[in-house]
């Protein structure tokens, strides 16, 4: 990872481009302090919520899964979890008679 202050990131931006194909990064600074990141652009378009995912683990705010494949494959279908009409009615009904 390189650092580089604003005014030298300006005045040598060419050359930082340049290394950024070595470096895959560049941290901009501001009197000492990040205030952006200079990288190069993601290969393939793909899906949006695949790259804010990859982005998060980047930045550790999440952690990937241990598991593979899909957590709910073995879950009912909609079909499977209907109930007849009126169940729901019937289900309020009772708990409000319990009271």
């Amino acid at each position: 990872m390189i650092r580089a202050g604003i005014r030298d990131l300006k005045n040598n931006l060419s050359r930082y481009i340049k290394r950024l194909r070595v470096e895959k990064r560049i941290v901009v600074t501001d009197r000492g302090e990040v205030v952006a990141e200079l990288r190069l652009p993601e290969t393939s378009a793909g899906d949006p919520r695949a790259q804010r995912y990859a982005e998060l683990v980047a930045a550790g705010v999440i952690r990937p899964a241990m598991d593979t494949g899909d957590p709910l494959a073995d879950w009912p279908s909609a079909e499977e979890l209907s109930l007849p009409a009126g169940t729901v009615t019937a289900l309020i009904d009772e708990d409000r008679d319990d009271r």
